[in-house]
């Protein structure tokens, strides 16, 4: 996996130990604006890590109902400062717009918060319909799951500051992996890489580095996604979502231990144990 150097940048430093002080060089993780426009309206502004803008932008829309069609729109970087302040123009048919385009929107949207940019307590809404009948995940996969997502985050092995998004087919094929600045970002970064190769109905298990909030859980929903595990912690408003949506969720996935919190998806032999 080649990596974008824009991705790290090289910052000083001063190192305090105990009985020592020294100056060191520390790679850090890049965050800086991407500007999105669609049909030369401006739709949003995300805080990012750059590289594969084109594939976040990709899960972005299909997340939020802006364009779910199979064909690419076409997507034009016309702005790329030094700085890694980009612009994209996407140009999208009229009538392929969804119904999200309705709701675009008209703040900033930062890299770690899902809420940011929805206008109106309607936007909130859920579909009502679940995952059925969808692949079950085997636990005592998941420590090599999880090694090979750690083989794959080359960004944060740098800077210790990345988040990563991972997803495996039923058969824990590994199809890609994405990494950011924000959690939800990797995320739309591996869906939308995903569209674009034609591999999303393959798509069965995504594995996240960090915490799941209720959006991860909706952006999995929409891409089909039936079970997502996390490192860390997951928010109420996420495990009602999973629950709602029949997305099998389990947090605190680390050191051969894991909290299933909704749709224990096949599990249920082993909680008879308990």
């Amino acid at each position: 996996m080649e990596r974008n150097e824009m991705q790290t940048l090289l910052y000083e430093g001063i190192k305090k130990k105990k009985d020592t002080t020294e100056k060191i060089n520390d790679f850090l993780v890049v965050e800086a604006p991407l500007e999105i426009s669609i049909n030369q309206s401006s739709f949003t502004v995300v805080m990012r890590t750059p590289g594969n803008d084109f594939e976040l932008i990709r899960g972005l829309l299909h997340a939020e109902d802006i364009y779910r069609s199979t064909e690419n729109p076409l997507m034009e970087v016309v702005s790329d400062t030094p700085s890694a302040f980009t612009k994209i123009e996407v140009t999208i048919p009229e009538s392929q717009l969804g119904n999200g385009y309705m709701n675009k929107r008209s703040l900033l949207s930062v890299s770690s918060c899902g809420i940011c940019g929805k206008q109106q307590l309607e936007d909130f809404e859920t579909p009502k319909t679940k995952l059925r009948n969808q692949p079950q995940i085997n636990m005592d996969k998941l420590p090599e799951m999880f090694a090979v997502m750690s083989e794959y985050q080359q960004v944060f092995s740098l800077t210790g500051g990345s988040h990563a998004a991972i997803i495996f087919n039923k058969n824990y094929e590994f199809l890609t992996l994405k990494e950011d600045i924000g959690r939800h970002n990797a995320v739309d970064k591996c869906i939308g890489n995903l569209i674009q190769s034609n591999q999303l109905k393959s798509a069965a298990f995504m594995l996240v580095s960090g915490r799941v909030s209720y959006e991860i859980i909706t952006k999995a929903f929409f891409a089909k996604i039936s079970t997502i595990v996390a490192v860390s912690a997951c928010s109420s408003l996420a495990v009602d979502y999973a629950k709602e949506f029949g997305v099998c969720l389990i947090g605190f996935s680390r050191d051969n231990k894991a909290t299933i919190y909704a749709n224990p998806c096949g599990i249920e032999k082993e909680l008879k144990k308990i």
